[in-house]
């Protein structure tokens, strides 16, 4: 397939039209609607979230009441703060507000561009499109189909059959007498600019028709060189001109990897209207469109949505050539499945035809019904970076989904959650198509860099989901765990989720921005404490955003969230409410036990960012502290299946799993703690006390071995190692007392049988006691010793 337009009708957008409910793409590819822009360009719209919290989606967490009554959360309730020192005097106790809601997210997410974000690749994992066969792409008899033969002037249909007999493919309008073809200009044979020797007509859009040629100039090396011309389907057509000559114009600099190549330019005369005729001459693409694939028919002769993680891979594929546009000043405008071309292991941006630049106000906008912006927003702002990016959330929804109506029904919105199960399956990849196509320009992505960051995100969810093993890459706005937050406690056998201070100081925290002017001074900041850093941070050369939201994590860490709070109100004031400053309200609600308000400020955070793990730890933390496990373990599972370095993930899924009766499952998770964490030996450790107490399969004697066996491969301390082996042995020794003794397997080099078990015990106990340092313990220990020990003459 070549540079084909779409079959879809393309838009254009007119002064003083009222706009009616387009004809279906069965209807007309060539409606066009001109609109020139002659007021003063209006204000952007400040880059931002929905002006209203979004909906739950898949996993979310609804309105929710905490286990218990809110406690005002205070510093001197703490022994440790992260930070040092607390501030002098304590603070009052932070109360949240009654009712508080997340406020609309504003602000770009400025991140730096690293050079691999801009190259090609990423299709690899994609099944090749093997070429075709130039030959077969020409059309034995090209012409426009009846039912989409509009005028180009007034827009009334023409050439449509009457009397019994076929429509005419050129003639003159009956309304306003403008002539009409519907039939190439060129015809095989032709040779233009005595170099392209024209081979057919391979397909007809909204704006031209689309021809291949052979280039001559490599005729003596006995090769062909196949290329693509593209002219117009009426010449007489202004805006068709027009947009030819913007085409000609923008695509003379272009060269990216994914922007189809531009060869060369050349004029004829119309054999039809004698009119001078611009075409150009660009690379022929032996591929399929997006939406070729897409229409493709499986084995059964039925049309299925393409697998999510092909959509997301050319998704996040194509992104970079938009971005290289954007930088330059340009918008596309008018993106579909149909301008996008996969060809062997590669994706080329094709059909340049409406591009136009940012600030023009005079050129034709293009638009296709069910991709493009609703009409309001093209009438009253234009196209813009976001309207771009809301041609590729359309997109992404029409090859994932099965998306009937789109033009219609569903032409601004996306279907209910219900008739997509993919929704269900995927909640981030919803709110990604929420926030990509929302109807608030200020609400959608601002930049496709940072859309495609997020597109990987959920591309690497779906890839781990799918095969088995994580895929998540570490994230660029948010740190890693800043410790590990409901860590079994192995001595007491107790596995629980924390208090919220714990809970909110082991969350990953948002990253310096390193655009930023004072990123810099920030990662030299020598203080520890709070008082220490605030001073510093008083003194900053600069009150940067960066500085003022440092400032503000400085109080939260030191307790003093009345302070906090307010600081952060008047940052929110002066430079918008960023997902940072959401990210901190979620924090200091959950410091004050405010477990509902929380989640709605982590929920906005992730509808912000669906791809991005943080926001769903976060969610799943307030959910279980609020006792809402069925809202926690979906988020804890889907966390650990894409990231295994989020061990609260692992620990909070295993926790919620055993009470839930799956200990088997609990105890898997925990076995997939790596090796190389810190927290590799507790997890063994707390998978063998999870098992020694599992109330669906308790241990065997073999298991019991193995649990021996693995314990001594930890390298425990000795103190911990003596008494998880008592906890061993008091299982061996129960099952041997209930089923029989037997020979084999030793535990801890006993035999399965009363006698040795009860000395192994009263000899793992008194080393247990010579392990401890308090004498209280000792004597304790060496009482048990004394109890287990076996009847003996002695």
């Amino acid at each position: 397939m070549s540079d084909q337009p779409p079959p879809e009708h393309t838009q254009r957008y007119q002064p003083g039209q009222v706009q009616q409910q387009p004809p279906t793409a069965e209807e007309s590819d060539t409606l066009r609607v001109r609109k020139r822009l002659n007021t003063p360009p209006a204000v952007p719209p400040q880059p931002g979230f929905a002006p209203s919290p979004p909906p739950p989606i898949g996993t979310s967490v609804p309105p929710m009441s905490p286990a218990a009554p809110p406690v005002a959360y205070s510093a001197q309730s703490q022994q440790v703060a992260p930070i040092g020192s607390v501030v002098s005097p304590p603070p009052a106790p932070y109360r949240a507000p009654a009712a508080p809601l997340p406020q609309p997210i504003t602000g770009p997410v400025t991140r730096s561009t690293t050079t691999s974000a801009r190259q090609r690749g990423g299709l690899s994992d994609m099944p090749p499109v093997p070429p075709r066969d130039p030959a077969e792409a020409v059309m034995e008899h090209p012409q426009v189909p009846e039912h989409k033969r509009f005028c180009s002037s007034c827009g009334k249909p023409v050439g449509r059959p009457q009397a019994g007999r076929t429509g005419r493919v050129e003639g003159y309008c009956a309304h306003c007498r403008t002539r009409y073809w519907f039939t190439p200009a060129l015809q095989p044979g032709d040779v233009l600019s005595e170099r392209y020797e024209v081979l057919g007509a391979i397909a007809h859009g909204g704006l031209g028709w689309i021809y291949l040629a052979n280039d001559q100039n490599f005729a003596d090396d006995l090769t062909q060189r196949w290329v693509v011309i593209k002219g117009l389907i009426n010449t007489s057509d202004e805006d068709a001109i027009e947009a030819a000559i913007n085409e000609r114009r923008f695509l003379v600099g272009i060269d990216h990897p994914n922007v189809v190549d531009i060869h060369d330019f050349v004029a004829a005369a119309d054999p039809r209207s004698g009119q001078l005729q611009s075409y150009i001459v660009m690379e022929y693409l032996a591929g399929k469109s997006l939406r070729d694939i897409r229409e493709a028919v499986d084995e059964n002769g039925e049309r299925r949505p393409l697998p999510l993680e092909q959509v997301l891979t050319y998704t996040a594929e194509l992104l970079p050539a938009f971005s290289y546009l954007h930088d330059r000043g340009l918008l596309f405008c008018d993106f579909k499945p149909d301008n996008m071309i996969h060809v062997e292991t590669w994706l080329k941006l094709i059909d340049l035809g409406a591009v136009r630049h940012v600030d023009d106000m005079e050129s034709a906008i293009y638009g296709t019904p069910g991709y493009s912006v609703p009409n309001d927003e093209i009438l009253s702002v234009g196209p813009s970076v976001t309207s771009d990016l809301y041609t590729i959330g359309r997109s992404m929804a029409v090859l994932a989904l099965d998306f009937k109506g789109f033009t219609s029904t569903y032409r601004d919105k996306l279907p209910p959650a219900a008739e997509a199960p993919v929704f269900a399956e995927y909640g981030s990849f919803h709110r990604l198509l929420l926030r990509a196509t929302h109807t608030e320009p200020r609400s959608r992505f601002q930049d496709a860099d940072d859309m495609r960051t997020q597109v990987r995100g959920v591309l690497h969810e779906v890839q781990s989901v799918q095969r088995g093993e994580p895929r998540h890459e570490p994230s660029t706005l948010f740190s890693g765990e800043q410790s590990v937050f409901g860590e079994p406690d192995v001595d007491y056998d107790i596995h629980a989720v924390g208090d919220p201070f714990d809970v909110a100081h082991a969350l990953p925290t948002p990253m310096v921005d390193l655009a930023d002017p004072m990123a810099a001074f920030l990662a030299t900041l020598q203080a520890t404490d709070a008082a220490g850093i605030l001073a510093e941070l008083a003194a900053a050369p600069a009150q940067s955003p960066e500085v003022q939201l440092r400032r503000v994590r400085t109080l939260v860490n030191a307790g003093d969230l009345n302070q906090a709070a307010a600081a952060l109100d008047q940052f929110a004031q002066r430079e918008g409410n960023t997902w940072q400053v959401t990210w901190l309200r979620g924090t200091i609600s959950l410091l004050a036990a405010d477990f509902h308000t929380a989640a709605a400020h982590f929920d906005a955070v992730y509808s912000h960012l669906p791809g991005e793990l943080a926001p769903r730890l976060a969610l799943a933390a307030c959910a279980e502290l609020a006792g809402r496990r069925d809202l926690a373990l979906p988020h804890y599972t889907r966390i650990w299946v894409c990231d295994h370095r989020f061990v609260s993930a692992a620990y909070g899924r295993a926790r919620l799993l055993d009470l839930e009766g799956h200990s088997t499952d609990a105890i898997t998770t925990l076995h997939q703690v790596p090796k190389t964490s810190a927290q590799y030996g507790i997890a063994q450790t707390a998978a063998i006390q999870t098992a020694l107490h599992s109330r669906t399969a308790p241990p065997s004697l073999l298991d019991l071995h193995h649990m021996a066996g693995r314990l001594d491969e930890l390298k425990l301390e000795p103190r911990r190692r003596h008494l998880v082996s008592t906890r061993i042995l008091h299982s061996a020794l129960e099952t041997v007392l209930r089923t029989g003794p037997a020979q084999e397997p030793r535990v801890f080099e006993a035999r399965p049988e009363e006698r040795e078990l009860r000395l192994a015990l009263e000899r793992a106990y008194r080393d247990l006691a010579h392990a401890c340092t308090r004498r209280e313990d000792q004597v304790y220990y060496f009482d048990l010793a004394n109890r287990h020990r076996p009847r003996t003459m002695l």
